[in-house]
């Protein structure tokens, strides 16, 4: 055989090189993007929790390695569900559902105080031997079980009753202790979840203006009628009136973000970590990097975000059947409003919500429940047919 020349390009497409994780880059685009996104987090966490933890008197790292073990642990349970037929979460979308609200009403029942105490006037987490936040294992719950009910469901959405009906009334037993506890923006968050996954498997827009005129009351009086959210929500609509109340926060975040300018005031330099800015951690860690890292940081982070939600995207459009593809959906739209949502109140464009930046703010439940999500991701990712070529 005719060897052949070495200045004459071979014929056909050109294979990207296998990673290990699948067909295809996406897998592996997930992988860096997240691998580069927690080391944002860790950093950022440090410079924003040290002086925190050394007034607390437990050392200048204490946050830091909590939740370092949590990345630890998140990075295992990652790559143990990229590597698990995504197809298992199917069958596994009742127990979830079920133990997710088991969960959540023994966080609000009145004898169980004891394991579910109040911290900042509200009943979140369950400490037991353990500290556990129900309500962020339940938007796996929520994605896994809408995704499986769904598929089953496609025939049915044209009825209101046989088709978004029985969705409706899962999704108000997790919203509602939820809401109980009181966590108005992961209830918030649960309940659109679902929605975008029905909507896409298939249910028909005029239930969910129905749907929307019937909540759109409740929704009201759940903001004007609670103390506290209607001076968070008139904090929002006058900033200046409210820089020493309940608009605090926002005010300090406006100016953390303000005096980052183009480039930062440098990592580890920034003014709200004095404790200027309350929870700057974990609800505010966005104008933290702001303030450090400046305009152009902020910007490379919401790139990075971009990109890892266009993969996701990508991923849902390639799966192989509409259970991976709502999977891939959900899961990407759940990093995704969590960024916005955090992203716009550090901007001011939304009243205080709570909800945490994805890898990046502290906490190790929202911590691991995303890397898992992005876990299940990957794993739809690998299954996908074919193999991506590149142009010769």
């Amino acid at each position: 055989m005719t060897a052949r020349p070495a200045d004459v390009a071979p014929s056909g497409p050109i294979r990207f090189p296998d990673s290990g994780l699948g067909h295809g880059w996406e897998p592996s685009a997930v992988m860096v993007l997240t691998a580069l996104l927690l080391i944002i987090g860790l950093v950022s966490l440090y410079s924003a929790s040290s002086i925190l933890a050394i007034e607390q008197g437990v050392g200048d790292t204490y946050y830091l390695g909590r939740q370092g073990t949590g990345v630890v642990i998140g990075l295992v349970v990652m790559i143990s569900c990229a590597f698990i037929p995504y197809s298992i979460w199917s069958r596994l979308s009742w127990p979830l559902l079920l133990i997710s609200i088991g969960s959540l009403v023994l966080l609000v029942l009145p004898w169980t105080q004891s394991i579910a105490p109040s911290i900042n006037g509200s009943r979140r987490w369950l400490q037991i031997g353990i500290t556990v936040q129900p309500s962020e294992f339940a938007k796996i719950a929520i994605v896994v079980w809408t995704a499986g009910m769904a598929v089953k469901k496609t025939s049915q959405f044209r009825s209101l009753r046989r088709g978004l009906a029985p969705f409706l009334v899962a999704w108000a037993m997790l919203v509602i202790p939820i809401a109980i506890e009181p966590d108005f923006s992961t209830a918030f968050l649960i309940g659109l979840l679902g929605l975008i996954i029905v909507f896409s498997a298939g249910a028909r827009i005029s239930h969910f203006i129905f749907l929307g005129l019937v909540l759109a009351p409740i929704v009201y009086r759940q903001i004007a009628g609670v103390g506290f959210r209607a001076d968070r929500f008139e904090a929002f609509l006058n900033p200046a009136s409210e820089q020493t109340g309940a608009g605090y926060q926002s005010y300090q975040a406006l100016l953390g973000m303000g005096s980052g300018g183009w480039f930062g005031v440098g990592i580890g330099q920034g003014r709200q970590r004095f404790g200027f800015l309350p929870e700057a951690h974990n609800d505010f860690i966005f104008s933290m990097i702001g303030e450090e890292w400046g305009f152009i940081g902020v910007l490379v982070l919401l790139m990075m975000y971009v990109t890892l939600v266009l993969v996701g995207f990508r991923i849902a459009r390639r799966a192989p059947d509409l259970f991976g593809e709502l999977l891939a959906l959900g899961f990407t739209s759940l990093i995704a409003l969590q960024a916005l949502l955090h992203m716009g109140v550090g901007l001011g464009l939304l009243p205080t919500t709570g909800l945490a930046l994805p890898l990046v703010s502290y906490g190790r439940s929202n911590l691991i429940v995303t890397l898992a999500s992005l876990g299940i991701l990957m794993s739809v990712a690998r299954a996908a047919p074919g193999i991506k070529v590149a142009r010769a």
